[in-house]
């Protein structure tokens, strides 16, 4: 997934759902452009990720640039309102089957399956994606990557561990702009996510080494955009059975 051209500015003359904060409903004609704007613009992020411009949005929506700009007046809007609609696709995708499958492996692999033939993945906020990611300790790190005139020593908080230690890195580095709404729905996804995580893993059906960003990680790739809709789907499929069976836990010879 492109992340580029967006800055996810909170600095917008409308509220989060591209309306203007005002409470007059939406003509039927202008209520009808809105939708096909926002399914266009699915269709265009999802394909060629979030650095499209919005000429390509209006183009897909068959209305002008104008109209697409009168819902949302800068792109970053637009990008906010499509990324935490597919945020919120997935977390209720996820409570559904947590909430619907007894065993921890089909409710893990049901989640999997249904969101990556929505095709949410392809459209995840990239706040999400830094969530969890792990990396060698800071000090081989630094040691391996910096001159030895460069270096500064690491300041860590009094009873901050290394793990804890990145993740504050992680915030520092997460754009400025990211406002409370979309750090809620992202946290929101992580924590159900977490649980068929854990349930997975408790039940030995799932490799220990296995985390939460993996596991978005493997929505936000298995599902390929090609032109072709069936040969989306049998990749999509086939590409998923692969990564399913590299999630699954191994008995030990």
């Amino acid at each position: 997934m492109h992340i580029q051209g967006s800055h996810w500015s909170a600095a917008v003359a409308t509220t989060a759902d591209g309306t203007s904060g005002r409470n007059t409903p939406l003509r039927v004609d202008a209520q009808r452009n809105l939708e096909h704007v926002l399914r266009a613009a699915r269709e265009v992020f999802g394909e060629l990720g979030y650095g499209a411009p919005m000429e390509d949005v209006a183009r897909r929506a068959r209305v002008g640039v104008g109209t697409v700009y009168r819902r949302f007046p800068s792109k970053d809007v637009l990008v906010r309102r499509i990324a935490e609609e597919e945020t919120a696709r997935l977390t209720e995708q996820a409570r559904t089957a947590l909430g619907q499958e007894d065993e921890p492996w089909s409710a893990l692999s049901r989640f999997l399956r249904t969101s990556v033939a929505s095709g949410a993945g392809r459209l995840l906020p990239p706040q999400v994606l830094r969530v969890g990611v792990e990396v060698e300790p800071e000090e081989h790190r630094v040691q391996a990557q910096v001159p030895d005139r460069a270096r500064v020593p690491q300041q860590r908080q009094p009873g901050v561990t290394g793990g804890q230690l990145h993740e504050l890195r992680l915030v520092e580095q997460r754009p400025t702009m990211v406002d409370d709404r979309d750090d809620a729905g992202a946290a929101a996804l992580l924590e159900v996510v977490g649980r068929l995580v854990d349930r997975a893993r408790s039940a030995g059906e799932l490799r220990a080494d296995v985390t939460v960003a993996d596991v978005l990680l493997v929505i936000a790739t298995a599902a390929p955009s090609l032109p072709d809709a069936a040969q989306q789907a049998a990749a999509s499929s086939r590409l998923l059975d692969i990564l399913l069976e590299g999630l699954r836990s191994r008995p030990l010879a």
